[in-house]
């Protein structure tokens, strides 16, 4: 089998591109896959790091604004588009795959309709409750919608094929107890939390949780991993403003992004986050309790929905953006930290959520477009 698969711009479109190559992997030792990303974009580095080969293209969305400065770079997206498209054609001509997957953002949208007009059989993954536009569009021509919710159907065009399948989940996901990831991180008995705003990452998030970072890294009371993202490089500097050498306190690890997130979200306690669908789906099969934070700043206030659907279920916490201080989050955290056994039943509802066989759901869509 060979497969094409294009997904990014954020750790929620690349990570089931990921996780659907290496369920392949694991399914067809032999199977040939190559990814397409966005020159430059996140997936450059997590596709090589998960040991997958990867060509790029060149490609952008539109700004909704109607200013002078965006409508000079609208046009200019419309030829990044064309010309976006002229290269996936050549990539897909050259690799002759058998089937190409689009998990979402806008490298997608060009990949799987240059596949759709050469007559490669494509599927399509959507994540979330609320259906993105590149998968609307993919859609129309597509042999079949992989949903994670089944929300997301009525939202769908009609005459689309669909198949309830989950997130997929990257098999190292489900793989570390938390007792040996721990001992990887050498973390000791002290409550590990474990906190991000997703690849980019989180202003709100950054700001309200350094306050208690800078309390553990004094008071040594918590073990604390923290990813600031792409564009909260100035956190350390926050932490340098509240007295913090993030050098010198052995019970803090800041870092721009973590790379080996099953690894760290086995050992923590307790996690702090954004709720895209994977980080959801992730923290369900782990059965991780979490404080949520939704973006406020997404399509329809899906993660506000996303989120509580794990708080309904007694599965998590959650603070909204707009009620989001650094007392009220240090309050939460202090709260669930020292009551194990509301931490037990957030863990215990939240592994109940879980789809677990998303993967071979998955594969057994491709395998059934493969055999059409």
């Amino acid at each position: 089998m060979k497969v094409i698969l294009a997904g990014g711009g954020t750790a929620g479109h690349i990570n089931p591109a990921i996780a659907i190559a290496q369920t392949i992997k694991i399914k067809e030792p032999d199977a040939q896959i190559l990814f397409v990303g966005n020159e430059g974009g996140l997936e450059q580095r997590l596709v090589k790091n998960a040991g997958f080969s990867i060509e790029s293209v060149s490609i952008r969305g539109f700004r909704r604004s109607l200013s002078p400065k965006a409508l000079a770079q609208n046009v200019g997206t419309v030829f990044m588009a064309a010309s976006a498209s002229k290269k996936a054609k050549k990539i897909i001509k050259e690799f002759a795959p058998d089937i190409c997957i689009g998990t979402g953002g806008y490298v997608s949208g060009p990949v799987i309709k240059a596949a759709q007009s050469l007559k490669i059989p494509t599927v399509v993954h959507e994540q979330n409750a609320y259906p993105g536009v590149t998968t609307k569009m993919l859609s129309k021509k597509a042999k079949c919608v992989m949903l994670a919710m089944d929300a997301a159907r009525e939202r769908m065009d009609s005459g689309c094929e669909f198949e309830l399948t989950g997130n997929p989940i990257r098999p190292e996901i489900m793989g570390v107890r938390k007792e040996e990831a721990r001992k990887i991180l050498g973390v000791d008995d002290r409550p590990l939390v474990i906190s991000f705003g997703g690849s980019m990452g989180a202003r709100k998030i950054n700001e309200n949780i350094a306050e208690i970072i800078a309390r553990s890294g004094k008071d040594k009371k918590y073990q604390h991993i923290h990813a600031y993202g792409k564009y909260g490089t100035w956190f350390p500097d926050l932490l340098k403003e509240k007295g913090i050498d993030r050098d010198k306190c052995d019970n803090l690890d800041i870092r721009e992004y973590i790379d080996n997130m099953n690894i760290c979200m086995a050992a923590a306690d307790l996690a702090v986050c954004r709720c895209g669908a994977i980080t959801l789906s992730e923290l369900q099969v782990m059965g991780k309790p979490s404080v949520l934070i939704p973006s406020p700043n997404v399509a329809e206030n899906h993660q506000y929905h996303n989120a509580m659907a794990l708080v309904r279920e007694n599965a998590a916490s959650v603070i909204e953006e707009k009620d989001l201080t650094p007392e009220k989050l240090t309050s939460e955290i202090d709260k669930l930290l020292s009551d194990k056994s509301l931490l037990e039943k957030y863990s215990v509802n939240a592994k109940k959520m879980a789809i677990t066989d998303a993967n071979d759901r998955i594969y057994k869509v491709i395998k059934k477009v493969l055999s059409d």
